[in-house]
């Protein structure tokens, strides 16, 4: 996970990678935020809530408009924990997916502990944001997998038969590497869905998500991006159910105008591939971010992961920009999200004038220290 040299980062560059990494995690955050009011309604009861249309503004959730799930809270230990990997490379350790798994950890315990604990020195800053320890319904699977210090591996992977979205709602950030190959950009998603989600098509789904995400941050088209993730997930074995959600979400997009039927079409059963699907066909046939975003919530099924998938799409592709900003002005923890984004777009643009072996900015390493 090197830092790419500095000569490709000129200024526009530079620029750029931090509106689309502003824009996936704002995005994710955002379309969480949306959905998690009516995560697990069916469209009736929905549609009683809100009216005919359906959902189409924030609405409360968690005693407030502009709530976010654990969805969004281990999307953002995902941030965390991968700059910690690219810190803890100077010492010479190199394995993301223990890193991975530490701030998962860390998430962990937010959600058994009363608040931060200063005496944790290695916690950094992220474990110190007092909002992040409220519980928002986190899934049994993420709580059972990240419950002990044994870490799940694809070879003893956690929950083995779990097929729940949870794991590829965390895993846009991996697409954010920017300076990785894709194959492995893939094979980090999957290593570390498996911590959680423990059946191939959940970890397959990530890993397809993932480089989705990463070909969008790099400038690709949606459709270009799925062919992409078709590409490498060819040589996997059980792919299938992954393969043809996707194939089916491109096929679908050419079958008419947009409904909610042919969403929870997709989402089946809401297991992963399902809201995979979903996001990808929201993102491709949405007019606008806002119109895309509720078309993906509006469904009988895990209406905030799908938010979250389908929001962290139109924001890489996009940029933050693009982003509803009412729905921006209102969301929880939007200060925590943007410092960590840009301090995420630091660390891949930037790396260098902030840390390495011979000396390192205090004030980085306090933040995200290499223990």
């Amino acid at each position: 996970m090197g830092a790419t040299g500095g000569a490709v980062w000129g200024r526009a560059e530079q620029q750029d990678f931090r509106s689309r990494v502003r824009g996936t995690l704002l995005g994710a955050a955002v379309g969480d935020a949306l959905g998690a009011p009516v995560d697990g309604l069916g469209l009736e009861e929905v549609r009683e809530a809100h009216g005919p249309q359906g959902l189409t503004d924030l609405a409360f959730g968690h005693g407030r408009r502009g709530a976010v799930s654990h969805l969004t809270q281990l999307t953002l230990f995902t941030v965390d924990g991968l700059i910690r990997a690219q810190v803890r490379r100077d010492t010479g350790a190199w394995h993301p997916p223990t890193d991975l798994h530490r701030a998962y950890r860390r998430w962990a315990a937010t959600q058994s502990d009363w608040g931060p604990d200063e005496r944790r020195k290695d916690d950094g800053w992220l474990a110190r944001e007092e909002w992040l320890y409220a519980r928002r319904d986190p899934a049994r699977s993420c709580l059972l997998g990240l419950g002990d210090e044994t870490m799940g591996t694809l070879d003893a992977p956690k929950n083995p038969g779990e097929l729940g979205p949870e794991a590829v709602a965390r895993s846009a950030p991996f697409g954010l590497l920017v300076g990785w190959e894709p194959q492995l950009v893939v094979q980090l998603a999957v290593e570390c869905a498996a911590q959680t989600h423990g059946h191939p098509t959940a970890y397959l789904s990530a890993g397809a998500y993932a480089v989705i995400v990463h070909a969008l941050a790099r400038g690709e088209s949606l459709d270009a991006a799925v062919q992409r993730a078709l590409a490498l997930l060819a040589e996997r074995p059980g792919r299938e159910p992954v393969t043809d959600a996707l194939q089916h979400a491109l096929g679908a997009v050419r079958q008419g105008i947009p409904s909610p039927g042919r969403v929870e079409e997709l989402a089946g059963g809401g297991t992963a591939e399902g809201l995979l699907a979903v996001a990808v066909y929201c993102a491709l046939v949405g007019e606008d971010v806002r119109q895309g975003l509720c078309l993906a919530v509006n469904h009988g099924g895990p209406s905030a992961a799908a938010g979250a998938l389908t929001g962290a799409l139109l924001g890489a592709l996009h940029g933050e920009t693009a982003l509803p900003p009412a729905w921006l002005a209102e969301l929880e923890g939007r200060p925590t999200v943007l410092v960590l984004a840009d301090d995420f777009a630091m660390e891949m643009t930037q790396g260098p004038s902030l840390h390495g072996p011979g000396s390192s900015s205090p004030g980085w390493l306090a933040r995200y220290p290499r223990g």
